[in-house]
């Protein structure tokens, strides 16, 4: 079976995350994109992407896209609407000889900037609600959290289902800067290039490595979470980790670590706009599918107080106790 995947635009730092009923202009964008097709129109579909996403899927690689998909499932002939992925509104799409998840994100002005055709999967694991498995920060020194919490004041990631219980994580003068300077650089950030660590023994099942890091204040929204690590612990938890360093990452699919041991380096790569940390915990390995994980980390000192067994929150000052 041919894997119709384009381009997958994840939400991490800095996208929305929609409620979970379909909006007008996502709805029109739909519609339009099922008509053009249904009528072999890939010229009004290519007209109707983004300047970004045209520059990366031109209209020869765009038009044999979209023939492939006709030729092998046909014409669409229903679409209903099933939740939103991040910035994805995702369909249950019913062509003549197949059934697809369509995923389809636009941009401001309603220009696709993203879309998506991949095997209907019905997400029937188990989905735990916090980690089992023993965790130590995943870095050292004092950090501060940006994002983390479990109410939309507190954490912006709570309204997604993979990522509601994500943390972002900086590191702060006395000043509560993230950055010395004007903060221009990526190197005036006190968070860039620091050591990324894993949190307890895993296994690594995804590391992509190679993407540039964005000047600040500039983002990527072609590969949102940037250079990524995705770990695997024996009990099954996933453990993800977005904007790495470019070519900073030492680790590879398939590899075992052991707790403390190094990953890479923090990076300002994907959809970030400064050097950060992003983490979360997951139930299964694709995104897509996936439930977030409340995480609770061992034993940590929180705004100087030792804590354990204990969840981060919005302006927590953490490090790993000492043991």
């Amino acid at each position: 079976m041919k894997n119709y995947l384009l381009l997958f635009l994840f939400s991490i730092s800095c996208c929305t995350v929609f409620a979970q009923k379909e909006k007008a202009n996502y709805a029109a964008t739909a519609k339009a994109f099922e008509e053009n097709f249904n009528s072999e129109n890939y010229q009004a579909i290519f007209d109707s992407f983004s300047p970004e996403m045209q520059n990366a899927l031109p209209i020869n690689k765009t038009t044999a896209f979209l023939g492939g998909l006709m030729t092998q499932s046909g014409k669409i002939i229903q679409r209903d609407f099933v939740k939103y992925e991040q910035s994805y509104a995702s369909y249950k799409t019913v062509f003549e000889r197949a059934t697809w998840a369509l995923n389809i994100s636009v941009d401001n002005s309603s220009k696709i900037n993203g879309f998506l055709v991949k095997p209907l999967v019905e997400n029937k694991l188990p989905k735990p609600t916090r980690n089992t498995t023993k965790l130590d920060l995943p870095f050292e020194e004092e950090w501060t959290v940006t994002w983390g919490g479990d109410t939309k004041e507190l954490n912006y990631h709570v309204e997604s289902d993979a990522q509601k219980n994500a943390f972002d994580f900086v590191i702060t003068d006395l000043n509560g800067s993230s950055h010395k300077n004007t903060g221009s650089k990526n190197e005036d950030y006190y968070a860039f290039g620091k050591k990324l660590l894993a949190p307890c023994d895993a296994e690594v099942v995804l590391a992509v490595d190679g993407i540039k890091d964005n000047t600040p204040g500039t983002l990527n929204p072609i590969y949102v979470p940037g250079n990524t690590v995705i770990l695997k612990t024996a009990n099954n938890e996933y453990l993800f980790y977005a904007h790495f360093k470019q070519n900073s990452i030492v680790v590879k699919e398939g590899q075992k670590v052991k707790r403390g041991e190094l990953l890479g380096l923090c990076g300002n790569s994907g959809n970030s706009s400064e050097p950060h940390l992003h983490f979360h915990i997951q139930n299964v390995e694709d995104m897509n599918i996936a439930t977030g994980v409340k995480c609770y980390f061992e034993n940590l000192s929180v705004n100087g107080e030792t804590k354990t067994d204990y969840s981060p929150i919005k302006k927590d000052k953490i490090s790993n106790s000492k043991k």
